[in-house]
């Protein structure tokens, strides 16, 4: 697109929603024209605090949000059920990192990649998606190697393993031509036995201030092979799914991936 790219942000006072914001005031690439809390919120009606849209007010709903050309949700499953809607309502590209929602949405989002460009992602993190394919590639390359993830975040993280650590446990097992669900190992305790061949361990660890560490080791007779990505800075998120969006807009109605956007010549 020569004009900037019309945006909207669903959660738009979360945290991902505020890290968002605090970078599209540097960023020439999008016009931010509407911006979406949670009904009830606090926020609601008042200015929006980026740079460049000193006259944007939060919004509780999708009925006064002008053209778009893409929208980033961070907010919730109820969230992003609204958002959903309004894309299908107007052909909107939609670019989402919320997680934890049940198999009515999940089915709703998939039958809306026959009508609008949709890319969905548990990390946006740019190195992730480059980790996601190597870790692709070694596990189909080296079929017969033992394969472990481990993942560190921060003390007050909810679930474990990680969204992202299971997407990765997902890739690899896809990769070596099973399920997760056949493949995976969630906890060792006891007398547990040898190791199941095949098998996908998982191991978590929680503490103090990290941001997320995914490392996927790939173990064999007298050699190992390790692909790892630590994030220090959260920001990294936002930036990630900017890019996407940008990459986004305009683009024919499918499911996307976070590698399909990394593929793409820049």
């Amino acid at each position: 697109m020569t004009r900037p790219v019309r945006l909207a942000i669903s959660g738009a006072s979360g945290r991902m929603g505020c890290a968002l914001l605090g970078l599209l005031g540097d960023d020439a690439r999008f016009e931010l024209v509407h911006a979406v809390v949670a009904p009830g919120s606090a926020h609601a009606g008042q200015p929006v605090a980026a740079d460049d849209v000193e006259s944007l007010r939060y919004a509780d709903d999708w009925t006064q949000a002008p053209a778009l050309d893409v929208v980033i949700d961070f907010s919730g499953p109820a969230g992003l059920a609204l958002a959903l809607d309004h894309c299908l309502a107007h052909g909107t590209a939609l670019v989402s990192g919320t997680t934890g929602i049940d198999v009515v949405l999940e089915a709703q989002l998939a039958d809306a990649g026959k009508s609008v460009a949709i890319l969905r992602a548990a990390n946006f993190s740019l190195g992730v998606a480059v980790l996601t394919r190597l870790l692709r590639e070694a596990a189909a390359s080296l079929p017969g190697w033992d394969l472990e993830i481990v993942e560190a975040h921060h003390g007050r993280k909810q679930d474990a393993p990680s969204g992202t650590a299971l997407a990765l446990g997902h890739a690899a097992a896809a990769a070596r031509h099973t399920t997760l669900e056949a493949a995976a190992v969630y906890s060792r305790e006891g007398q547990t036995g040898g190791r199941v061949d095949g098998s996908i361990g998982f191991a978590v660890v929680r503490g103090g201030d990290i941001v997320g560490e995914h490392t996927a080791m790939l173990i064999g007779q007298g050699e190992r092979l390790e692909l790892a990505h630590r994030a220090t800075d959260r920001s990294i998120f936002a930036r990630g799914a900017l890019h996407a969006a940008h990459w986004l807009a305009g683009r024919e109605p499918g499911q996307w991936q976070l590698e399909d956007v990394i593929a793409a010549p820049h």
